[in-house]
């Protein structure tokens, strides 16, 4: 497989996220994925830095990538393979659990940031959420990015796609209104986990994971725009400067 990668890397780049120097903890083969499908090897590396003042892990090797090159690479027909709840299982699964925080009461308005198919959408529609788009750069349909705000952004498993972290956050933050809510959701790193990191499944080029997050790297990456970062577990996370009126029955500490 011939893939437009750096032929180097360094031992040490910026953080993305605190701007500190991150060392090079080793490489993992491109196949490498959430799945844990045996693939056959690609025979092209990619490499992995931590950042030891906010434990964000990342890659820099497809920093330089398109959206086209990101669809042809990774994004393409075969992403099923490793990633097969992408169009179904995942969409349903985030529906559920946006209905149980907002069983009380509805956003207004909710945008579905780096929504794929659409099918998010479509279901909150369908439970009669009032007002839903989607928008996502990788898919046609929906590539086109909003221009109004939003009462609620919904970015489910996203953060981990994007080599330029304080971008999307940055972009969310302009596209939500002032007073509005952000759910979104990303793995985030172990403790401890920097000298098996390379062995964590999260750890999968082959899925588009490119950037991984420690909690602090995610304070980090909020704190400009005045949001308070509230996770329900590892796995969920909402950002708010304010509590809107259809989350206060479930963020009680606002």
């Amino acid at each position: 497989m011939i893939i437009p990668l750096p032929s180097a890397c360094s031992a040490t780049a910026p953080c993305k996220c605190c701007g500190a120097m991150a060392s090079l903890f080793g490489a993992v083969d491109f196949e490498k994925n959430c799945e844990r499908r045996p693939l056959p090897a690609s025979g092209v590396r990619i490499h992995y830095y931590g950042c030891p003042r906010c434990q964000f892990f990342f890659t820099t090797a497809f920093d330089q990538f398109t959206n086209e090159d990101f669809r042809r690479y990774i994004y393409n027909d075969e992403y099923v393979l490793v990633d097969p709840e992408y169009a179904g299982a995942r969409p349903r699964r985030d529906f559920g659990v946006v209905n149980r925080l907002f069983w009380n009461a509805k956003p207004p308005t909710i945008l579905d940031y780096g929504g794929g198919t659409g099918k998010l959408a479509e279901l909150l529609r369908t439970a009669g959420y009032p007002d839903v788009d989607t928008y996502d750069p990788f898919v046609p349909q929906f590539a086109t990015r909003p221009a109004h705000r939003y009462h609620c952004i919904v970015c489910f498993e996203v953060a981990e796609h994007s080599t330029d972290p304080a971008e999307i956050f940055r972009e969310m933050n302009e596209l939500l209104v002032e007073g509005g809510l952000i759910l979104f959701s990303t793995l985030l790193a172990p403790d401890r986990i920097e000298p098996h990191m390379l062995d964590w499944w999260y750890v999968a080029p082959r899925n588009g994971h490119v950037s991984l997050y420690g909690r602090a790297a995610l304070e980090n990456l909020v704190r400009p725009y005045g949001f308070t970062l509230l996770s329900f577990d590892n796995l969920y996370h909402v950002l708010f400067r304010e509590v809107p009126d259809f989350a206060k029955h479930f963020i009680t500490n606002g």
